[in-house]
């Protein structure tokens, strides 16, 4: 992570970086934008689907979101590979053995859900857990708002394609580092850490 999403200056200013070839920095309302423009994408696609899986930690906000705009039941998978250096460091893929849904089991069309695609190995990997541990699942298709060039997998639907590979700054990767006995300090000089802008 950048020192720029940390500075204070930055935050008290609430000035955004400017994207370049190596990073692109996503803004709050530029988050939630793309997260409509998929919704939209996947309706105009005309794929029924019956339940929404998305990818923990990254996928959340997007399931969320899509869940509440379709009214379809959210099913949650946590999934894990960015862990070092304050999540910015690739490691081994870590997938939780069990899937939290709330209404009934995982059955019929699921439209799988993360944030993006980058070296594809989760999405895959995800797609192959699905079709060898859940028999019900009839159909699977993916979501993401963006793909990156150097994926191995190509997601059935991507709101914006990355032929640079950039690193996305997305807007709540600020909380990545954050600690509690940071939060009283910021709130004591006035620079609480929040999604004023969500």
């Amino acid at each position: 992570m950048s020192s720029l999403t940390n500075s204070p200056t930055l935050a008290a200013a609430n000035v955004q970086p400017q994207s370049d070839e190596q990073n692109l920095w996503v803004s709050w309302p530029e988050y939630h934008a793309l997260i409509g423009q998929l919704a939209l994408m996947v309706y105009e696609s005309g794929w029924q689907f019956d339940k929404i899986l998305c990818l923990a930690r990254g996928g959340l906000r997007v399931g969320d979101q899509l869940s509440r705009i379709y009214d379809v039941p959210l099913a949650i998978l946590a999934t894990s590979s960015y862990r070092e250096a304050v999540g910015t460091v690739r490691g081994e893929l870590d997938i939780a053995q069990y899937i939290t849904v709330t209404r009934g089991e995982l059955t019929g069309n699921v439209l799988l859900v993360d944030d993006l695609v980058d070296s594809g190995v989760t999405l895959a990997r995800v797609t192959e857990h699905l079709q060898t541990r859940y028999p019900a699942i009839t159909g699977v298709r993916s979501a993401v708002l963006w793909h990156k060039a150097c994926s191995a997998v190509a997601p059935d639907y991507a709101v914006s394609f990355l032929p640079s590979n950039p690193w996305i700054h997305q807007p709540f990767e600020e909380w990545d580092a954050v600690r509690p006995n940071h939060l009283a300090a910021w709130l004591k000089r006035g620079e609480p850490r929040s999604e004023r802008d969500a």
